[in-house]
């Protein structure tokens, strides 16, 4: 039986370009997982292994690789930056127990971080903070520490200060022993001395030192009263304090160095041993009922329990479909059965292996604590559980965002379509916040997803990876519908030709819901005018219109409808006639409710230079932009905006010809709002055009 005080399953999070992959690429340096070290910008890192990937020098998937440093099995995820995958990294945080966030020592606390640190405080996951390149131009390590206190809100615990700073960058100094790690010009990680404090930083590095026991020892009563009195902790007792206060997420502990220059990451990973949670030691896993809700049972991370496994992440590789799963108890060998929660079908466990990156180690057991892929199951999708089919459970479900961007696409020859849909059926499997469709009038297929970069990527693993050559077509905006006016109305379906009849009579109030609502279905019918037994049928059938409005025939949102009267035939009603009644109901009453169309409103946060911040607010207007905040830093300003996404298409090329190549931005979906008036009829005259070309 492995010690699971031993493990550490870590993901290392960020914003693009921050240095995560790099910082990955160092630790399996040093844990002596590889020998020769790729680099990013050439295209060669480990974990970036899709072509995409090294191409763009930007991480899209989430990778799995296990190395061992102190005696500890650490298990690895390097997650993507970039705003169009935070999915990847959502799900990854379901399944970690601590985590590494990486900042630019010269970018500092940027869109992407912010927005992955807001997830990794929703899945409650313990962290530390390495403030990477401080061997960058314009890097500045204190700077960094207070954005994150003001940006995040969250309190850094500095344990190691920069010798030097960008080109003279040579080493760190920890403040909790009062010890400077300098390195040589070699670049190798090894070649390091351990001397004093350099003198001009010994006063510095005594008031950080005093910072850090005085916040640490704050986790323990009677170590803070002794302290008071003038007693010095030992240095066991305030590590304790720290991993303590970590695991609360009471502070974070930060470290800084440059992950390119091999400088500053081993006390890194001494600190992951350290400080950052074992499985045994996080929040147990709460498991839920068939609609979602707690049940008030936690899954107890050991080895004697049932088993209970997540699985996090599908991939489709030359080896076949890998199923990424993270066991929080029992035990699971080769061979055995089991049971798959979310579809009540068993399977047997074939392979399984422990991945370092798109290489992979055979196993033979795995057990609570481990992360692993299993290869070859069959209907297995993310988030679904793995239980003993004899304790079937289901752990807490991954919620995935609504796609707000899709593009119609179409194999250039007629061989390719059934290559396009097995390849399409694999990368649906893969990421959940990709989703196709087929238009049923046209016969075209539709790609949805959450921004233009996301889509671009898809279509290009299509063309390289599954050699499939598309026609695509311009991106489509997710518009939906809704109504702004109560209406009362009422509809009879009748039909009489031979034989029984069909009758239903619906007496109806249809009115706006509230936003986010949906569609919601009451009914006030007293005396028995219609049969309870008919209300399902009717929702059922009020239901169903949702999917087309009628203005350009997109999604209904937030509709409420009451039943409040009607009538019912002795012979001729039936639940089909009243489901009938109420899909002409619908037609016939939505019209008269004054409908509305809506376009989704994305959070835009606008990073540019100080000098362009005129031209990117003037550009924004135009795009019909709400400009929410403007943040000046020290390296440019943020401006955060909400801006429609149909006017948002193209934007980065804009950006950059504007701030000569220096801005940058980030968006994900915040809301949907009322369409202008122009824009609307330009809308349903497109929907128009495409119906009768159809």
């Amino acid at each position: 039986m492995a010690d699971l005080s031993l493990y550490r399953n870590i993901g290392i999070f960020a914003h693009v370009d921050a240095g995560k992959t790099t910082t990955t690429e160092r630790i399996l340096k040093l844990t002596g997982k590889i020998h020769k070290t790729g680099e990013v910008h050439d295209g060669e890192s480990t974990t970036d292994f899709m072509e995409q990937e090294a191409e763009r020098g930007i991480t899209i998937q989430s990778a799995a690789v296990t190395c061992e440093w102190n005696k500890h099995r650490l298990n690895v995820i390097d997650t993507p930056g970039h705003v169009d995958f935070t999915v990847e990294v959502y799900r990854s945080l379901k399944v970690l127990d601590g985590g590494i966030g990486v900042f630019c020592g010269s970018g500092g606390v940027e869109p992407q971080s912010e927005t992955n640190w807001r997830y990794a405080n929703e899945s409650e996951v313990s962290r530390i903070i390495f403030v990477n390149k401080l061997d960058r131009m314009g890097a500045d390590f204190y700077r960094v520490v207070e954005q994150v206190k003001k940006v995040l809100g969250a309190t850094p615990l500095v344990m190691t200060l920069p010798i030097g700073i960008e080109d003279d960058f040579v080493g760190v100094v920890d403040v909790l022993t009062k010890k400077a790690y300098i390195w040589d010009e070699s670049g190798l990680p090894e070649n390091y001395e351990i001397t004093d404090v350099p003198a001009d930083m010994v006063d510095k590095v005594n008031e950080y030192h005093e910072m850090l026991i005085e916040t640490a020892v704050e986790q323990d009563d009677d170590l803070m009263m002794a302290y008071m009195d003038g007693e010095e902790p030992s240095l066991e007792d305030i590590k304790r304090c720290i991993r303590k206060g970590t695991r609360d997420l009471a502070f974070f502990p930060t470290f800084c160095g440059s992950a390119f220059k091999n400088k500053g990451v081993q006390l890194v990973l001494d600190a992951v041993v350290d400080y950052l949670p074992s499985p045994t030691e996080v929040d147990p896993q709460p498991l839920t009922d068939e609609e979602g809700n707690e049940t008030g049972e936690h899954a107890i991370v050991s080895a004697d329990e049932p088993l209970r496994a997540l699985a996090f992440k599908i991939m489709d590789d030359r080896f076949g479909a890998l199923t990424f799963v993270r066991i929080y108890s029992g035990k699971l060998k080769k061979g055995d059965t089991i049971l798959n929660s979310a579809t009540g079908k068993t399977e047997r466990v074939g392979r399984m292996v422990e991945m370092q990156a798109d290489e992979r180690n055979e196993l033979n057991s795995a057990q609570a604590g481990d992360i692993i892929a299993i290869v070859g199951m069959k209907n297995v999708q993310t988030g679904h559980t793995l239980c003993d089919p004899n304790n079937p459970c289901t752990l807490e479900a991954m919620v995935f965002p609504e796609p707000v961007i899709s593009i119609a696409v179409a194999p250039k020859d007629k061989g390719s379509t059934e290559k396009m849909g097995i390849a399409i059926g694999k990368m649906v499997a893969e990421d959940p916040s990709f989703r196709v469709e087929t238009d049923e009038d046209s016969g075209e297929t539709i790609l949805k997803g959450m921004g233009e970069l996301h889509l671009d990527i898809k279509v290009d693993i299509l063309k390289r990876t599954y050699g499939v050559e598309l026609e695509v077509g311009k991106p489509q905006v997710a518009y939906r519908e809704t109504i702004t006016q109560q209406v009362e109305d009422s509809y009879t379906h009748k039909k009489q030709s031979g034989g029984s009849g069909q009758f239903g009579k619906i007496d109806y109030r249809i009115k706006p819901g509230e936003q986010n609502s949906g569609f919601t279905f009451t009914s006030t019918v007293v005396g028995g005018n219609v049969p309870k037994e008919f209300f399902p049928a009717i929702e059922k059938g009020f239901k169903s219109m949702m999917q087309e409005g009628v203005l350009a025939g997109y999604p209904v949102l937030d509709v409420e409808v009451e039943l409040f009267d009607g009538g019912f035939h002795a012979v001729d009603s039936s639940a089909v006639a009243f489901e009938i009644a109420a899909k002409g109901a619908f037609r016939q009453s939505i019209p008269k409710a004054a409908p509305q169309l809506l376009e989704p409103v994305m959070k835009v946060d606008v990073f540019t230079p100080e000098d362009h911040v005129g031209d990117v607010i003037g550009d924004l207007n135009r795009r019909r932009g709400m400009i929410k905040d403007q943040e000046a830093g020290v390296t440019g300003v943020r401006v955060k905006a909400d801006v429609p996404l149909s006017e948002m298409f193209g934007y980065i090329g804009h950006l950059r010809t504007m701030t000569s190549g220096r801005g940058q931005f980030s968006m994900e979906f915040s809301h949907y709002a009322p369409c202008p008036a122009n824009v609307a009829e330009d809308v349903m005259a497109e929907a128009k055009a495409r119906k009768e070309a159809k």
